[in-house]
């Protein structure tokens, strides 16, 4: 038998309000799990997709043309692989549709199990461009504010203009990370073709000074700035509406003294920036919220420097 390798990869929050496919922040507690081995076959083979439920995936498909962490291992075999294969088993820790970068979690823990089988693995920052392959078949299109987050962790600046480049930003002292995902599903696709195409000036003006005092903000450990400044203008007033509990878990976590809430990604996740102390109370408060809805729900809580992923022991 040859030695099996294990990779787990973060659940993510993408865009982090005011930086729309340019922001994303790693969370604890919750990812994809890839196991990789090598074998005497030819490319990437998916052996199983595992659900939360720890049984077979019900949705999900085995075809290795149609997942992203076999999409994405496979583009990093072909470059550096050798004439043989690599089996990979896939268990799921992230809801799908989530808005928790469900996909880029699988793809991201893919490359970092299949990196680790190679003769001369890969530094971890070239893993993104091989990961980004397996999120542009989920989404559509590239952007890696899910990907590069759930790959070197903590608050990630990646803007496609400096794609494959990527700088992990300076997080502010006392600030955690609640994230509350609420049992509904939003389409990450369908979700990217409702934006609409084309904005005024003084929008893109307003989101710009957000996202670069925001920036500063975590830089400085401004909390009041951050306070100002972590609200999005443009593609929330846009989406919100597909998630129901949307205005009153806000409205709960901005009461128990969140400094800001917004969608995560497209939604239905919703999180919220809160001084550490405050965060189990934010938490509560945005559950509570959800499950007054009629809505069932879960939530965590996560520091801003949360790791990304890792060879497990």
């Amino acid at each position: 038998m040859t030695e099996t390798i294990s990779a787990f990869a973060p659940a993510s929050i993408g865009n982090v309000a005011v930086g729309f496919d340019m922001l994303g922040l790693a969370l604890t507690n919750v990812g994809d799990r890839v196991q990789a081995r090598k074998t005497g076959g030819k490319g990437v083979a998916l052996a199983e997709v595992r659900g939360l439920d720890g049984e077979i995936h019900p949705y999900l498909s085995n075809d290795s043309r149609e997942n992203t962490a076999s999409i994405a291992a496979q583009a990093l075999w072909d470059d550096h692989g050798d004439n043989g294969g690599v089996e990979l088993k896939v268990h799921k820790g992230v809801p799908l549709q989530s808005g928790m970068g469900s996909s880029a979690a699988s793809a991201v823990a893919a490359v970092v199990a299949v990196n680790a089988l190679l003769d001369t693995p890969l530094p971890v920052e070239a893993l993104l461009a091989y990961a980004l392959e397996g999120e542009k078949y989920a989404s559509g299109g590239l952007h890696a504010d899910n990907v590069a987050p759930s790959l070197i962790g903590g608050l990630v600046l990646c803007p496609r203009v400096l794609l494959p480049e990527i700088v992990r930003l300076p997080v502010p002292e006392g600030v955690s990370a609640v994230l509350l995902h609420p049992d509904l599903q939003v389409n990450t696709a369908h979700a990217r073709r409702r934006l609409a195409k084309s904005y005024s000036m003084a929008q893109w003006l307003e989101q710009q000074g957000l996202l670069a005092g925001f920036i500063a903000a975590c830089a400085a450990s401004d909390i009041a700035l951050i306070r100002k400044t972590l609200r999005d203008v443009v593609i929330e007033p846009q989406r919100s509406d597909a998630v129901p509990c949307f205005g009153a878990v806000t409205e709960a976590a901005r009461r128990s003294g969140a400094l800001g809430c917004s969608l995560s990604g497209s939604g239905p996740s919703m999180f919220a920036l809160c001084a550490d102390n405050d965060a189990r109370n934010v938490a509560s408060a945005m559950e509570q919220a959800c499950r007054q809805q009629g809505i069932g729900c879960q939530s965590w809580v996560s520091p801003m420097t949360a790791p990304g992923a890792r060879i497990e022991d």
